[in-house]
Parts: C-alpha cells; structure tokens; sequence
C-alpha cells in the first residue's frame, strides 16, 4: 500500500503545532511582565524618619536605600503641612502633634530625585533647603518611587519642623 497524502490530517497536525508555539510564547510573555512594587527600605542611616524633628533655616540630608526585582524608573519627594491632621502615614508609630491650626506660610516642596538608568538597588539623597520664614509645626514627607514597569510604592512619614 502505498502512503497518501491526507490535507485532512496535515492541516489538523500543522494546526496543533501553531497552535503549541503560540501558547508557548504567550506563557514565557507573561512570565516576563513585571508586578513587583519597587521598595523603600528603611534602616538606621535613612533620614528623615518617622517624628523627625528638622530645624527651619538650615539644609538636611535625605537619604534612603531604594530597590525593585527589574529595575528602578522614578522617584519624587513631597513635603507638605499637617495643621489639619490629616493622614498618609505608613508608619506603626504615631508621633506628637501640635493642635490644629491655619497655615500662613506653610513649607511647600515637590521635587524629583533622579535615579540612573538600568539600576535595581539605589542610595537615593537629596540635599533639601527649608527657608527660616516657614510656619513650623507638622508635616508630612512623602516618598514616591515607580518601577519602569509602572508600579508605585509611597512611604508617608510625619515629621516636625521648628
């Protein structure tokens, strides 16, 4: 006997195939999306930390250790008044806070801190200038730091200025 050719059977075993190769591939894209937040590390050298207390007219440091499993994309800093005790804390622990109050010239900074290209572990500083003519009182300091892929984690920190 001899074989015959089957388009039957050789569109059924071509059809199989592609379709084989294609969900390989769309298993191996999925296995590679990034949906790991980047973190912020706290440690013992990172400043400020929760209940801080920072001097007005003087320049301070800031300072913390950054990470993502890919790699890193952007960071921004925002300091901002808290005379109405309102909350994005990430902290455990709570710090004293002065009564309420009206802001008349409250400190005000949003700034970016740039993170080079390609890195997954990252020593972010920034030097930060608070003018001597600010309300003091309390404040928040919040970091925000996003992935290349997009994802973002915010730490909110409460800290004092006198």
């Amino acid at each position: 006997m001899k074989n015959k050719f089957n388009p039957v059977k050789t569109g059924f075993i071509g059809l199989c195939a592609l379709s084989v190769l294609l969900l390989s591939n769309c298993k191996k894209e999925t296995e590679d999306i990034d949906t790991t937040y980047p973190e912020i590390i706290s440690s013992a050298t990172s400043f400020p930390q929760q209940c801080s207390v920072i001097k007005r007219g003087e320049t301070f440091t800031f300072k913390t250790q950054i990470s993502d499993n890919v790699e890193l994309g952007s960071m921004s800093i925002d300091i901002h008044h808290n005379f109405d005790h309102h909350s994005h804390s990430t902290e455990v622990n709570s710090c004293n806070m002065e009564a309420i109050k009206t802001p008349v010239k409250p400190f005000l900074l949003i700034r970016e801190v740039s993170i080079p290209a390609g890195q997954r572990n990252y020593e972010a500083t920034a030097s930060v200038n608070v003018p001597a003519d600010i309300d003091p009182g309390d404040y928040h300091f919040l970091i925000r730091i996003t992935d290349k892929a997009g994802w973002q984690t915010i730490k909110g920190i409460s800290i004092k200025i006198n």
